[in-house]
């Protein structure tokens, strides 16, 4: 199994959280998995953007065209980051506006669930069930549980389920 993912959005978007559930879910599956993260302006704003690579790889930086699966939290960064994805490679994108990509309105949908705090998770939970992803939904639902402040849990599954439910 070789994946490489690409995860951007704006700071507060729940990028980092999304990197951390991807790098739990490799280690529960017996993967090896690298990431890095680029963060330097998000507090005031700024875009902030992960690699997760999972596999045998030996550098965490992903090239150009070489993305197997993007989540875009932000719809503005598919712009910046759309030269990531590879051919055949599939980008998830927070928007309700239809284009050459998967597009849900996880923010919406969030909204719906009670918690703005959840788009991150919408959009995940609608990629995973997509089956793009190295991993399946039970397998990402105990690392959301595992990884979730206690109080964050039910919100946090809500959230990935609402994306999971989507076609």
């Amino acid at each position: 199994m070789k994946q490489q993912i690409i995860v951007s959005g704006i700071g507060g978007q729940g990028v980092l959280f999304l990197t951390r559930l991807f790098a739990q879910a490799a280690v529960e599956e017996g993967l090896d998995v690298l990431t890095s993260e680029t963060h330097g302006m998000a507090m005031r704003g700024g875009t902030v953007v992960s690699h997760v690579k999972v596999g045998p790889f030996k550098s965490p930086l992903i090239r150009m065209g070489q993305c197997d699966v993007g989540l875009f939290i932000n719809a503005s960064d598919l712009d910046i980051y759309r030269n990531f994805i590879g051919p055949g490679g599939r980008s998830f994108v927070n928007t309700d506006i239809s284009g050459e990509y998967y597009n849900i309105d996880a923010t919406g949908l969030a909204k719906e669930c009670g918690s703005l705090l959840v788009t991150n998770l919408v959009l995940l939970g609608y990629a995973v069930k997509e089956g793009n992803l190295f991993c399946d939904e039970g397998v990402m639902e105990t690392i959301i549980r595992k990884s979730s402040q206690p109080d964050r849990i039910e919100m946090n599954l809500k959230g990935f389920k609402t994306g999971a439910s989507r076609n």
